[in-house]
Parts: structure tokens; C-alpha cells; sequence
């Protein structure tokens, strides 16, 4: 019986983490075609909208550092002070 609980809540306890990396992994492998579509990391915003264009939305920058967001139609990019720190693609 004690056996049988401890299988019970180990077998619990790994089931949301296997699911969790299989998700994560299916993300990445989703966005790897369009990266080369998207501004890189260290890209300045002059370089962002002299590539892409001007965004349809810019955000207020927030927080310390302050984090501001540039929403374009197929993806969002986010930029520290003058850099881009992350793009992601929209689903």
C-alpha cells in the first residue's frame, strides 16, 4: 500500500513538468523559422523601424529599466532603454 502512494504522487509530481518542457520545446521550434524575420537581440529602435517600419502601436515606457513594447502585425518587440531585448512571435 505505501508502495503504491509513493509511486502515485511521484508519477503526479513529474507529470507536469514533462508536459511543461514538451510545450517549451514546441514553442521554440515554432518560432525558429520566422527568427530571421524578426528584429535580433541589441538591435537600436532606429534600426528596428528603419528595417521594419514604424510599429502600429508603441507602448509607455515602464518599470526601471524601463521596458517599452512595439507591436507590429506579426510579431512584438521589446526594448530596454534603446535596445531590443526579446521579439515574439504572434499567434
Amino acid at each position: 500500500m505505501w508502495l503504491t502512494r509513493s509511486l502515485a504522487l511521484l508519477l503526479t509530481a513529474a507529470a507536469p513538468t514533462a508536459i511543461g518542457d514538451v510545450l517549451l520545446i514546441d514553442g521554440v521550434e515554432a518560432a525558429a523559422p520566422t527568427a530571421s524575420a524578426r528584429p535580433a537581440r541589441g538591435m537600436t529602435k532606429a534600426r528596428v523601424e528603419s528595417r521594419f517600419g514604424a510599429p502600429s502601436a508603441k507602448g509607455a515606457p515602464v518599470g526601471e529599466p524601463p521596458i517599452t513594447r512595439w507591436d507590429y502585425p506579426d510579431f512584438v518587440v521589446y526594448f530596454e532603454y534603446d535596445h531590443v531585448i526579446h521579439s515574439v512571435v504572434r499567434r
